[in-house]
C-alpha cells in the first residue's frame, strides 16, 4: 500500500525566467571604460595641448610682443622648463579628462536609446548629436575647474622660469592682485584660486566652455557614428578588407576628433582667454572677448593655435575611440568564452536541485 507520503502531489516547480543577451549594455562599463579611455588620450597628449594653451594665451602674457609661432613657441618652452615644461598640469589635466570621458561615453548610449524610444521622428545624426551634448554637459561640473587650474599651470612653466618671467617683464603679482602667485600642484592651485577669487574663479570661463564643447562633443559622435555607417556599408560590399574594432575606433575616432576641433577653434581661443587671465580683466565676458579678438586681431586671432589643437585631437580622440572599442569587444569575447547568457532558470521549492539552461 502506497504511503501517504508518496501520493502526495509535489508542488510544480517555480520557475524563473532571465532575458540576457551577449551585448547587454551596462552603463558603469561604459563610464568605466570612458573614464580610463578619457584619462589615456590626455596623458598621452598633454605636452600637445601645453603648446595650444601657451599660443592662445600669449596675447595676455605678452601683449605688447610679437606673437610667437609654432616653432619659435616649442623653442621658448623647451628653452625655458625642458621637457617637464611641457607636462606642468597634467594631473588636473588627466582628473578632469576622467570625468569627461566617463560621463561622455557612460550617458551617450542610454541617452541615444532613450531618444531613440520617446522621439522615433528624430534622425539619427541628431540622436548621436545630443546624446554627445548631454554626455559632456553633464561632465563640465568637474572638468572646467579642472580645465582652470591645468591652463594657469601649462602658462606658468617651472618656478624659476614664472620667476624669471615676472621680473623680466615687470608683471605685477600678489599681493596687488593682477596676476596670481605660482602653483605648486593641483591642490595648492585649487585652494589658492577658491580663496582668491571663490567658486566664481575655478568656473571661469564655464559658460564659454560649454560655448566650446557642447557642439565640439555632438559633432564628434555625429561625425564618429556617420563615418562608422560609411565603414559598415563598404565592409558589406568589400568583406575582405574588414578589420578590427580597435583599429576601426583609431581610425574613425582621429578623423572625427580632428574635424570638431579646427570648427570649433574659435570657441576654445575665447574660452582659453577667458580661463587663463585671472583677476588681471582684460575680458568683461563671452562677448566682449568675441569683439576683442575680432577688432585686434581678426579672423586670424579666432584660429590662433588651430594646428596644435588639431594635432592634440587626432591623436587623442583616436586613443580615446580605439580604447573603449578595445574594452568592449574584450568584453564581448569574454562574455562569449565564459558562456554567460542565461536564458531559463528553474528552481524546485522542494527538491532543492537547480536547472540551468545555457545556450550555446
Amino acid at each position: 500500500m502506497a504511503s501517504k507520503d508518496s501520493n502526495r502531489e509535489k508542488p510544480p516547480p517555480l520557475s524563473i525566467e532571465i532575458k540576457a543577451t551577449q551585448d547587454q549594455f551596462f552603463v558603469w562599463r561604459e563610464f568605466v571604460w570612458g573614464g580610463i579611455a578619457g584619462a589615456f588620450g590626455e596623458g598621452m597628449m598633454h605636452p600637445v595641448d601645453t603648446l595650444k594653451t601657451r599660443l592662445q594665451s600669449q596675447i595676455i602674457m605678452n601683449a605688447s610682443q610679437r606673437q610667437k609661432s609654432i616653432p619659435q613657441m616649442l623653442r621658448t618652452v623647451w628653452v625655458g622648463d625642458g621637457l617637464k615644461g611641457f607636462y606642468r598640469g597634467i594631473a588636473p589635466g588627466v582628473t578632469g579628462s576622467l570625468a569627461t570621458g566617463a560621463t561622455y561615453f557612460g550617458v551617450i548610449e542610454s541617452t541615444k536609446k532613450w531618444i531613440e524610444e520617446t522621439h522615433p521622428n528624430l534622425g539619427g545624426h541628431w540622436v548621436h548629436f545630443i546624446a554627445g551634448a548631454i554626455g559632456d554637459t553633464l561632465g563640465s561640473f568637474v572638468y572646467v575647474p579642472c580645465e582652470v587650474i591645468k591652463q594657469r599651470m601649462q602658462i606658468q612653466g617651472t618656478s624659476s622660469s614664472w620667476s624669471s618671467f615676472i621680473s623680466r617683464d615687470s608683471v605685477p603679482v600678489k599681493p596687488r592682485g593682477d596676476m596670481y602667485g605660482y602653483y605648486t600642484g593641483m591642490f595648492q592651485a585649487g585652494s589658492s584660486i577658491l580663496k582668491e577669487q571663490g567658486p566664481k574663479g575655478l568656473y571661469a570661463g564655464y559658460w564659454s566652455t560649454l560655448a566650446r564643447d557642447v557642439p565640439f562633443a555632438g559633432l564628434m559622435v555625429m561625425f564618429y557614428e556617420a563615418l562608422k555607417d560609411l565603414t559598415d556599408q563598404g565592409k558589406k560590399k568589400f568583406p575582405q578588407f574588414g578589420v578590427n574594432s580597435s583599429i576601426e575606433g583609431l581610425v574613425l575616432g582621429g578623423l572625427a576628433g580632428g574635424l570638431s576641433a579646427y570648427l570649433t577653434t574659435p570657441l576654445d581661443v575665447v574660452k582659453t582667454r577667458l580661463q587663463v587671465q585671472g583677476t588681471t580683466i582684460k575680458y568683461k565676458g563671452w562677448l566682449d572677448a568675441v569683439g576683442q579678438i575680432w577688432r585686434k586681431e581678426g579672423p586670424e586671432g579666432f584660429f590662433r593655435g588651430s594646428v596644435p589643437r588639431v594635432m592634440w585631437y587626432i591623436p587623442a580622440s583616436a586613443l580615446t575611440f580605439m580604447a573603449v572599442e578595445f574594452l568592449r569587444e574584450s568584453f564581448r569575447e569574454k562574455s562569449k568564452n565564459n558562456n554567460i547568457v542565461v536564458s531559463n532558470l528553474s528552481i524546485e521549492s522542494k527538491g532543492s536541485s537547480v536547472h540551468e539552461v545555457r545556450e550555446n
